[in-house]
């Protein structure tokens, strides 16, 4: 019974390692998506000079979860609310970096991103787009950094943990 208790603890403290493991090589991920992402928002506003609702919804289409998300929710609370686009922005973002690995850095991109959309003319609209692209940029090094050096050692941290656990109780 002891050694099945400490296989458990081991596999459980493995398992907790995995997911941080998962989490760090999620996080680059999630970045190349919303980049893509503004890229396509870009495109739609500059070039087919769609309303951003409708821009919106294309993206949404086009991107996979979590990023589809955002812009679903987008979508939905503009049309059900009155609130001003801003508050809409701001809502939605929290919403989306509850269900993604995008740390406080990116967050506060999209929070600065969301000030400025729709409030200029297309020139810098596309300025804009082109600064939230530049910071996803910086932090996107970061993230692909953090990967590389904790994400292996979050895995053997995990591992670690459980025997050292099972052996302190034994």
């Amino acid at each position: 019974m002891k050694w099945f208790g400490a296989l458990l603890i081991i596999m459980a403290t493995t398992m907790i390692g995995f997911e941080w493991s998962r989490q760090l090589s999620g996080r680059p991920k999630q970045i190349r998506q919303l980049k893509h992402a503004l890229q396509i928002l870009e495109g739609e506003m500059l070039y087919s000079q769609l309303p951003l609702q409708e821009a919106f919804l294309i993206v949404s289409k086009r991107m996979p979860y979590p990023v589809n998300y955002l812009f679903r929710l987008l979508v939905k609370k503009m049309k059900e609310t009155n609130d001003e686009f801003p508050e809409i922005w701001r809502k939605s973002v929290q919403l989306f970096l509850s269900r993604s690995y995008l740390g406080r850095n990116e967050a506060e991109v999209l929070y600065q991103f969301g000030r400025s959309i729709g409030q200029h003319d297309l020139s810098q609209q596309q300025k804009h787009i082109y600064l939230a692209m530049t910071h996803l940029d910086r932090e996107l090094d970061e993230a692909r950094d953090q990967h590389l050096k904790f994400s292996q050692m979050a895995k053997s941290i995990g591992f670690l943990a459980g025997v050292f656990i099972v052996l302190i109780l034994i």
